[in-house]
């Protein structure tokens, strides 16, 4: 079905493209497959829609080019230090014995031995823009599997580039006659000066450079493609590919300030482009040689599928990785990728194989991408069914990840704190302020390493492994509190801490409504809702107090609201106590409290932890009092006298509370605490009134200082 021209084939590759993701959303499967099956419909083998394959190759290749300089951007030369060496020695060692082991299964099948080597080469690379974008996609491409899976990737990549360097040398050296020792010093000086190149741009030219083009947005994304453009096209000049120059253009901006606001504007058209390289892979499948293959295929396809992590599982493991760890990142070795299929066809080209290998290759290649691609997708649900059979490749104490790990058992926390991005790190600033026992879980390695600088106990490890409880102080802690978004991360949290009997509370962290009223059913103990309470804060201060008074206001007078922090020395005190006007000449206006506003309150009205105090004045003396206000508290320990506690006080019968109104028992003056609730027969009163009337068997919600409350207890039931 040839269209008219290049547009319209976009037109029509775009449209089913689109149709494709709608029909994968629906049926719940990954983008990457949709788009492949879209390049095979519109192939030659089903609708035969492109006929203009070079278009689709352009934006496949830009799209390729950005993906590996955004990859470059993020590569941090800091961590070469520690992934280094496991990325090195697993990188070569899974090329090694996949190699090895896949040429003796080739040779085993009858395959010719030069046509088994190319097919062992074949099976030794994995596809380095596929498992990148699935890291993304779910976040893990700062974990630590994901950065020692990116790092081997490279190391197989740059194997990868070896080996076309050595078959173009080759097929170079047989059509010329030149020397081939002659084409491996040019190849290799080239790069010792691509390299020399790049580092002098990265030292002297292009800091400066991109700091005067970020006063301009726009011009500084442009910059930023076409660097990664004109890199690649000076890679593949120099006789390397598109790849590696894209690559090196990334690492060359990665040590700028800007790496970060570029990486985020270009992952959209990275996305957008790289539909087009599925596309194009799917477009370009010749089923016409895949037939006869079959069966072959499938043994391959296992070995890749199953050996390949196991590999890497090994070697991982033997370094001192977690089996959960050496496990993530093997999974990112289980397909072969496009390199896979450069190799074969330049193979093809010099006469070493047949287009019946070629066909082999490829149908592998298709089989072990689709089914990779869910076994990274579900990779945390693999690994929960297979982890008891993996302990084999475990040592008996996984020493590369325990020893950054903190000491736990000398670490009796108040609270747990699982994630430290930017919403649990500010939520752990903030505890630390008010001087809370917090142990920290991540698995970036680099936010690890910032808050253990600080002496800031941390551990490695995803909540959602069952291995990293036994680490955790569960016992001494009565919060754990997950700051990760999304049920998938949430729920298997909540589900292991209940397994283990977890005796503290669990706080989860929910995106939307939907998603706190899961967690409230799964039994989570309080949900953090940080974009609902953010924007509850701004409607606050958007209808606060403030409009009561008139816009224009002709005296030498001032206003200010101010809401009263719970470490504040005043938390608990009577307005009366507070030395607002002897000190600072401020008068209490009103006082709001959850919605409701108390106009010029009584003396003997007590204040709580977020009361917005309205407040008269000098601007002067305004400053003084928020000042005043703000003093925090020394803290006296988890039950010193100087905290404010909140308890449940149960009124037994024949209570001689019974039959009395909250005025008439005169409870605050009488027990210093206040009553803020009443539970009654499975009816809350929130906030009752004064003439409330206390009755037998009720439970009184009451707030007050730590030894007055301490008291009631002991009293309970009054």
């Amino acid at each position: 079905m040839l269209l008219g021209n290049p547009f319209q084939e976009i037109a029509a590759i775009l449209f089913l493209a689109a149709a494709a993701g709608a029909a994968g959303l629906i049926l719940r499967q990954p983008l990457i497959i949709t788009f492949l099956f879209t390049g095979i419909v519109a192939g030659p083998s089903v609708l035969g829609i492109i006929a203009s394959y070079e278009q689709i190759e352009l934006f496949a290749h830009i799209g390729i080019a950005l993906l590996l300089f955004i990859v470059g951007l993020r590569l941090d030369l800091n961590l070469i230090r520690t992934t280094g060496p496991v990325a090195l020695a697993t990188g070569l060692g899974q090329i090694v014995f996949t190699a090895i082991i896949g040429f003796f299964i080739a040779l085993a099948l009858g395959i010719p031995p030069l046509s088994a080597a190319y097919v062992a080469v074949a099976l030794t690379f994995s596809s380095t823009i596929i498992i990148v974008k699935l890291l993304s996609d779910k976040q893990e491409l700062d974990s630590l599997h994901g950065r020692i899976a990116i790092g081997f990737l490279i190391v197989q990549d740059i194997a990868a580039i070896l080996a076309l360097v050595g078959l173009t040398t080759l097929g170079r050296g047989l059509t010329t006659g030149e020397s081939t020792l002659f084409v491996v010093i040019e190849i290799l000086a080239k790069a010792a000066g691509l390299l020399a190149a790049t580092g002098l741009l990265m030292r002297y030219v292009l800091p400066p450079a991109l700091h005067r083009l970020a006063r301009h947005q726009e011009l500084m994304i442009l910059f930023a493609v076409s660097w990664a453009v004109l890199m690649g096209t000076v890679g593949e000049l120099l006789g390397f590919s598109k790849e590696v120059g894209a690559f090196l253009a990334g690492v060359s901006l990665a040590s700028t300030a800007y790496r970060d606001a570029i990486g985020a504007r270009l992952v959209s058209l990275r996305d957008f482009l790289l539909l087009f390289f599925f596309i194009d892979l799917g477009a370009r499948l010749d089923w016409s040689a895949v037939g006869a293959q079959v069966g072959p295929s499938i043994v391959f396809a296992l070995f890749v599928l199953i050996g390949n992590p196991l590999i890497v599982m090994a070697i991982m493991g033997a370094m001192g990785y977690r089996r959960r760890t050496g496990f993530l990142a093997g999974l990112t070795v289980a397909q072969i990728s496009e390199f896979s299929l450069i190799v074969a066809a330049l193979g093809m080209s010099l006469g070493h194989i047949t287009p019946e290998i070629m066909g082999l290759i490829t149908l592998v290649g298709v089989v072990t991408i689709f089914a990779s691609t869910y076994m990274i997708l579900y990779s945390g649900w693999l690994y929960r069914h297979l982890s008891r059979f993996l302990k084999v490749f475990e040592r008996r104490v996984p020493f590369r990840e325990t020893s950054c790990d903190a000491p736990a058992f000398l670490l009796p926390g108040e609270l747990i704190l699982v994630g430290l991005g930017n919403y649990g790190g500010g939520l752990a600033e903030h505890l630390l302020e008010r001087k809370k026992s917090v142990l920290g879980v991540d698995f970036d390695p680099r936010v690890l390493e910032a808050w253990r600088a600080r002496g800031i106990p941390v551990i490695y490890g995803d909540m959602a492994d069952p291995e990293i409880h036994e680490q955790l102080p569960l016992g001494h802690a009565r919060w754990v509190v997950s700051t990760v978004r999304g049920p998938e991360l949430n729920l298997p949290i909540l589900r292991l801490l209940q397994q283990r009997n977890f005796r503290g509370k669990v706080a989860l962290t929910a995106r939307n409504e939907e998603e706190a009223r899961l967690y409230q059913k799964a039994g989570a103990h309080l949900v953090l809702r940080p974009f609902a309470d953010a924007a509850e804060q701004a409607a606050d201060n958007l209808t606060d107090t403030a409009h009561l008074l008139p816009e224009v206001v002709d005296w030498p007078i001032a206003f200010r609201e101010v809401r009263l922090r719970s470490g504040s020395v005043f938390t608990g005190c009577l307005i009366r106590d507070i030395p607002l006007r002897p000190q600072t000449g401020v008068s209490i206006l009103a006082l709001s409290r959850a919605g409701r506003v108390q106009f010029e309150p009584t003396p003997d009205v007590q204040v709580f932890p977020n009361d917005r105090l309205l407040l008269m004045g000098t601007p002067d003396d305004l400053r003084h009092a928020e000042r005043l206000l703000g003093e925090r508290q020394e803290p006296d320990g988890e039950d010193g006298p100087g905290r404010f506690s909140i308890a449940e006080i149960d009124v037994g019968r024949h209570s001689p509370l019974a039959g009395l109104t909250l005025a008439e028992a005169r409870f605050r003056q009488a027990h210093g605490a206040t009553v803020i609730g009443i539970r009654r027969d499975g009816e809350k009163i929130v906030s009752p009134g004064p003439l409330e009337t206390v009755q037998d068997g009720d439970t009184l919600i009451v707030i007050g200082l730590h030894d007055n409350v301490e008291e009631l207890k002991r009293k309970s039931p009054l």
